[in-house]
């Protein structure tokens, strides 16, 4: 299998901001010089190749970074900055997960593309984030060469063979060097080589011919490569190499660290753009510690699907056998008495009876009073207890998790975290090896839960690959080892948290692909705790942290191994361009802990919010004030005070702001795309981006793994004849033709830019303040303590430095989809005032001209779109795809109706008070919330409507309905692409399906009703 890279915007932003940063600098060849070979010779024919200086003063320098920082609305600076050895350095802020290898590595493309610089030297703290990078460099190299026709040249510095410096030197083309701090900070013999006269490398020092070549530093997790210490030996060393500028790349900077900020991708970005998994937690914890109460834990409480069934508690405690004390599992009910059940053990003979089993709360109550949650243990409990029942529960996930997406070809791996290798592996003294306790706990709850979920699974297919899987070969140890191959502790130095030895990690990082293969039986892995960096696997669904939590390992670390979004069989990455919103029905990491849920969830959560260093977390007028929007016709509008104070009044009336927070409306309206304001209507959206700038801690929340109830497809109540009637009317698959006229559509599009297309010269203003008094501390937090003084504004009358080339045509054929020709055809109709726009800034001319082709080709769309039967039909299968969990009562509710056991909304206001509906009306017959792989083909995007409904015959006038929910049944209120793909919606079934099927939007069953009775 092989990894499949795609190009994804916020990483071209990412690369772009730092090209920006020299705008000006001009593109030039090789810069070339004699080489020095060694004994002091230097070689009329020995050329050398290194970068070009920079050619721009600190003026430009500040001019183009401030740019770039204004433009993502970061903190500009007031004078370019630089480190304390005098080298420029720019920032760039990344989230775990979203792919900053890759990152760097296209900026390096970039910059060799744009300035012809070709020397690039990647810093990393540790091996086991060099074996990473390496393993990235390797995997993206067809990737790069097929986008810039360029192969890059990599190698790892190795003080044992210096000679590939002298191909890094003498290389004209792009190159790079991979070294990890140990490599030149250290104080062994190996580390001082670089610094050494080495008579295997000619006498000369490797150091030299490196700095020789002026090269561009990339530092990967500055805050560990760096230290605090401003004068220790990782910056010395970093002085010695001379180096052009340095880009430092990390998701958590140290604050005193961070220079010349250009780019920032924090949490809130990657949550809310669906880059990284959604996580959960399920917390293993220890609640009274004494020795002589009998042990008991609650897994969980188990609901029952029909009504009137009162729920179950899963628990385990210890009880007689033969040969002594086991520890059983029971599923029981109120009234379970554990005295008796546990061989009358003398723990349990006072006030250990189950009095309640509370569903909604999540626990059981004793009839000593005593209430245990999901998740928690009680008792005369040891670690190994608590180990087991973390193992326990991860394997229990793994199994749920593997079910699910096995049928669409995703491996599923679960990752433990260990502290000591001997309770993974036991070495004898003589040379015998054996299990550790960890291994063989493994191994039996692996074999249990096997046993427990086997006949819950109905595919035969994933039991077989099952059966054909064996508790020992389904786990492996990745750790150090020794000369012998013998597994070792990682070897961690005081006052270090980062594992430096060579093999750490070698086999994990060789066959990563392997890994991700179905063919490969490894799923679970035991790893060291200290090798938390480096490696990561975009599979890793669960993580386990075999041992005591504690303050000196970040949640963020812990995590951060299993963020990634995943890949199939195929090595498609599966992410929101490929599932769309089932993105997070797919990628969910679980994190099982050795705390509480509560105390890890708030841990994890302060650690993120920690990271958001620069967003506003109010919502205020000075959240709009002084801002510039893109108004509905293009025009660009900078906010005045008062326009700010009306913009706040009209989200605070419409319910979307309460007491300066965004509520569950505004996210519920703004997900149905239903938004509305009165005066500000036409420019929602642009106010829908400032508002998406605020932070939410809501976002970063984590969910609580346990208390999920999964639905179950039932395939009687599809196969009933009143569903089956609606289904074969609805199940055939369509294709659509647009059949506008390239002519028109140019016209149209020539008369719309030169009528509409507005871009803004780019100005740089300088504004004075004056800080006189301070009346309050809320008044500083909000930034209302300075007042504004004057504004003195300086037009910049070209933006199109010589040094930067744009594909017009080229980009304008990748936004709106349309031939070349067309877009030469449109470019050379317009107005020479409106093309002259293009000189003033290119960037958002390309934008703007994009966004009014496109405005035009929709209506064209629209107007002349005509769908089409195939003979292909979608199958059952569609409804056991992918599974679906909710908490019932929260964004679940249990059905009689319904195709599933338990109808999962995805909106917790206007779907779920549908659907509560659809249960209790006595002439709904059958319904179901239509799966995401029921879809219609559309020019905008794919479309998944949201309700099928069958009435009973004689009640109403229509007895097929297909539904879509919003909070808003007038569509020219929703987005253009909603409203787009609900006019698709409605031609595409009228050509599969004669009237007696109607697709309407309804926002509550009494709409419905109306449709469906009066016709």
């Amino acid at each position: 299998m092989k990894i499949q890279f795609k190009h994804q915007a916020f990483q071209r932003d990412a690369a772009q901001a730092v090209v920006n940063a020299f705008r000006g600098q001009p593109l030039q060849d090789f810069f070339a010089y004699r080489r020095d070979v060694g004994k002091g010779v230097l070689a009329l024919d020995a050329q050398g190749f290194r970068n070009h200086d920079i050619l721009l003063n600190d003026e430009e320098l500040t001019r183009n970074i401030r740019e770039v920082q204004i433009s993502q609305e970061l903190q500009p600076v007031n004078h370019v900055l630089r480190d304390g050895n005098g080298t420029l350095a720019l920032s760039i802020e990344m989230e775990t997960g979203t792919g900053k290898t890759y990152t760097y590595i296209k900026t390096m493309y970039e910059l060799n593309k744009h300035y012809g610089w070709t020397k690039f030297i990647i810093v990393v703290p540790s091996v086991a984030i060099r074996e990473g990078v390496i393993k990235s460099l390797e995997t993206m190299a067809d990737h790069f060469a097929e986008e810039y026709g360029e192969r890059m040249q990599h190698f790892v510095y190795d003080s044992a063979h210096p000679k590939a410096i002298d191909q890094f030197a003498s290389d004209p083309k792009i190159h790079v060097m991979v070294i990890n701090t140990q490599a030149f900070n250290a104080t062994g013999k190996d580390a001082r080589r670089i610094f050494m006269k080495l008579e295997d490398f000619n006498y000369r020092r490797p150091i030299d011919i490196l700095s020789e070549t002026r090269p561009i530093l990339i530092i990967d997790e500055p805050q560990s490569v760096l230290g605090t210490d401003k004068k220790n030996k990782t910056r010395q060393g970093l002085q010695q190499f001379n180096p052009l500028f340095s880009l430092l790349y990390s998701a958590t900077h140290r604050k005193a660290d961070v220079y010349n900020q250009v780019y920032r991708l924090d949490a809130i970005d990657a949550f809310n753009k669906r880059l990284v998994k959604k996580i959960e937690v399920m917390g293993v914890e220890q609640i009274g510690t004494t020795a002589t109460n009998g042990y008991l834990y609650l897994d969980a409480i188990v609901l029952s699907k029909k009504k009137g069934e009162a729920p179950r508690a899963r628990i385990s405690f210890d009880a007689t056998s033969r040969v002594g004390l086991r520890t059983a599992t029971r599923l029981v009910d109120e009234g379970f008495d554990l005295y008796a059940e546990s061989g009358e053990l003398e723990a349990y003979r006072d006030g250990f009876i189950i009095e309640r089993i509370d569903g909604v709360k999540g626990c059981i109550r004793l009839s000593n009073g005593q209430e245990i949650y999901e998740g928690q243990a009680m008792g005369a409990i040891t670690e190994e207890l608590i180990r087991r029942i973390q193992i326990r529960t991860t394997i229990q996930k793994h199994f749920e998790r593997e079910h699910q997406l096995y049928k669409q070809g995703i491996k599923v791996l679960s990752l433990f975290f260990i502290d000591a290798v001997e309770k993974y592996r036991i070495y004898d003294s003589g040379g015998e090896t054996r299990k550790g306790r960890w291994a063989e706990i493994f191994e039996e709850e692996y074999v249990s839960v096997l046993n427990e979920v086997r006949d819950l699974y109905w595919d035969e297919e994933y039991k077989q690959y099952l059966q054909g899987i064996s508790a020992e070969q389904t786990h492996a140890g990745y750790f150090s080892q020794d000369k012998k191959g013998k597994m070792i502790d990682s070897k961690v130095k005081r006052g270090e948290t980062e594992a430096n030895d060579p093999d750490a990690y070698q086999l994990i990082m060789r066959n990563k692909e392997r890994l991700l293969s179905l063919d490969e039986p490894t799923r679970f892995i035991f790893s060291h705790s200290a090798l938390k960096e480096g490696w990561d696997n975009p599979n890793v669904f669960q993580i386990c942290a075999l041992k005591q939590s504690n303050n000196e390992v970040k949640k963020r670390q812990e995590v951060g191994r299993g963020m990634r979004l995943c890949v199939n069989q195929q090595g498609e990455r599966q992410d929101s361009d490929l599932l769309g919103d089932a993105v997070y029905d797919t990628n969910v990491l679980t994190v099982v802990a050795s705390e509480s849920y509560k105390d890890f969830s708030e841990a994890l959560q302060k650690e993120l919010a920690e990271s958001i260093t620069s967003r506003a977390v109010l919502v205020t007028v000075a959240l709009f004030a002084g801002k510039t929007i893109v108004k509905g016709n293009g025009e660009k509008l900078t906010l005045t005070e008062s326009q700010a104070v009306t913009i706040l009044e009209e989200l605070i009336s419409a319910g979307y702001v309460k007491k300066q927070k965004l509520t569950d409306k505004y996210f519920e309206d703004k997900k149905a795309g239903t938004l509305q304001l009165e005066d500000w209507q036409e420019d929602v959206e642009t106010i829908v981006q400032e508002l998406d700038k605020v932070f939410n801690p809501d976002v970063l929340k984590v969910e609580n793994g346990r208390g999920k109830e999964t639905a179950h497809f039932r395939m009687e109540r599809f196969n009933k004849k009143e569903f089956q009637a609606l289904w074969k009317r609805i199940n055939c698959k369509t294709y659509y033709e647009v059949d506008f006229e390239t002519e028109s559509l140019i016209r149209k599009s020539i008369v719309g830019l030169d009528d509409s297309l507005h871009v803004t010269a780019i100005r740089i203003a300088v504004t004075s303040g004056t800080l006189a008094n301070i009346q309050s501390r809320e008044e500083l937090e909000a930034g209302q303590a300075m007042q504004e003084g004057k504004t003195k504004t300086v037009k910049v009358k070209e933006a199109v430095a010589s040094g930067v080339r744009y594909d017009l045509v080229g980009e304008l054929v990748q936004r709106t989809g349309l031939k070349r020709s067309t877009i030469v055809a449109i470019l050379t109709g317009i107005k020479p005032k409106t093309f002259g726009m293009y000189r003033r800034n290119p960037e958002e001319f390309i934008i703007r001209v994009g966004n009014i082709i496109n405005e035009q080709k929709a209506i064209a769309v629209i107007e002349y779109i005509a769908y089409h039967k195939m003979d292909q039909h979608y199958d059952a299968s569609i409804f056991s795809e992918h599974e679906l969990r909710g908490r019932i009562g929260i964004d679940a509710i249990q059905s009689e109706r319904s195709l599933y056991d338990l109808v999962v909304v995805d909106s917790q206001g206007v779907e779920k008070r549908f659907a509560e509906e659809l249960e209790r009306e006595e002439e709904v017959e059958v319904y179901t919330k239509l799966p995401r792989g029921f879809y219609i083909n559309t020019p905008v995007g794919k479309y998944n409507p949201d309700w099928a409904i069958v009435f009973r015959e004689g009640a109403v006038k229509h007895i097929y309905f297909v539904a879509e929910t919003k909070g808003s049944e007038d569509i020219t209120q929703l987005r253009g692409v909603e409203s787009a793909k609900i006019e698709c919606a409605k031609r595409h079934f009228a050509s599969i399906s004669d009237s007696s099927v109607k697709f309407d939007v309804v926002k509550s069953y009494e709409k419905l009703k109306n449709i469906v009775t009066q016709g």
